[in-house]
């Protein structure tokens, strides 16, 4: 009787033991999926987000203006990696959004790429705030809106900015860019005629030679959107968007001629050499090149101008 007794105890400790194995399988199934389910939803959320993101860049749709500033919430840590490519007519922005979900930056392989964005920022910003600066160039007339976006968590403080930028950036009013009573975390943005040493700067700015030198790389600028540019941008991201507003220049000189021709054939001749300028602009490898082709774009501009029928 005893041993019938252990042996019924022992089939039962076994049934019970297979129910906890299948229960705790079943359990990590649920998990696993669960955990699927918001990873797949975090990847379809960072789309929808770089999507929404993408329609805010749109300068038309945000009323975007001359140096105006607007203000970007997400709900949780957002990742915004900067992708440029300037191959092509016109090159691509790329707009990948990572989110953090549990601790984790939710992975997807879903860019939407925009031909008419020009975004100059770090190869990576991150945080909930960012702030999107907007301000036009134009060469010499407006090729596009270009954006800066910086996290709120970046803070740049502008030390010895000439009166001009110094005016712009009050006017601005963005809350991680100081004039004065700088935060200790803050990074120096140094022109020429400040007295900080070059060891206390993080980005130098040499108005005087137009050119910018951030993290051991110098690019060059020829006006005040360009510059703002290499401040609050990475050097190799600088270098592809400027490729990338000379294509755009380029393609903009084809409709423009197109326009000259229009008028002749009603009369109104301009004798603005567009083809010069052109070539000028097919002859651009980086921004060393800029200052060539923007003394061209300021001789267009002046001959433009000049005439009765103006094309821009």
């Amino acid at each position: 009787m005893n041993a019938f007794i252990e042996k019924k105890g022992i089939q039962f400790s076994f049934a019970w033991i297979f129910a906890i194995i299948v229960g705790a399988f079943i359990i990590f199934l649920a998990i696993y999926m669960s955990v699927k389910v918001v990873d797949t939803g975090g990847g379809a959320t960072s789309a929808k987000v770089g999507k929404e993101i993408g329609i805010l860049l749109n300068p038309l749709q945000t009323g975007f203006g001359e140096s105006t500033s607007n203000l970007l919430t997400l709900p949780v840590e957002t990742r915004i990696p900067n992708r440029c490519n300037s191959s092509g007519n016109f090159g691509i922005q790329t707009i990948q959004i990572s989110q953090k979900n549990f601790g984790k930056w939710s992975a997807t392989n879903l860019g939407l790429d925009f031909e008419n964005k020009y975004i100059f920022s770090g190869t990576d910003v991150e945080g909930t705030d960012f702030f999107l600066f907007s301000k036009s160039f134009n060469f010499p007339f407006k090729v596009a809106d270009v954006v800066y976006i910086t996290s709120s968590e970046e803070k740049f403080c502008f030390v010895g900015a000439p009166e001009s930028i110094d005016q712009e950036l009050r006017e601005l009013s963005q809350e991680n860019i100081f004039l004065e009573n700088c935060p200790a975390d803050s990074v120096n943005v140094c022109f020429d005629s400040s007295q900080v040493s070059s060891e206390e700067c993080g980005i130098e700015v040499r108005r005087s030679r137009k050119e910018v030198e951030r993290d051991g790389r110098i690019v060059y600028f020829e006006d005040d959107a360009l510059m703002y540019a290499a401040i609050f941008s990475d050097a190799d991201i600088y270098e592809c968007q400027v490729q990338r507003l000379m294509k755009r220049t380029s393609e903009l000189l084809t409709v423009y001629g197109g326009k000259q021709d229009l008028l002749a054939q009603n009369g109104c001749y301009s004798n603005v050499d567009l083809n010069f300028f052109r070539e000028s602009i097919l002859s651009f490898r980086n921004s060393e090149d800029v200052f060539s082709v923007a003394n061209d774009a300021k001789s267009v501009g002046k001959d433009n101008d000049a005439e009765r029928c103006k094309l821009w």
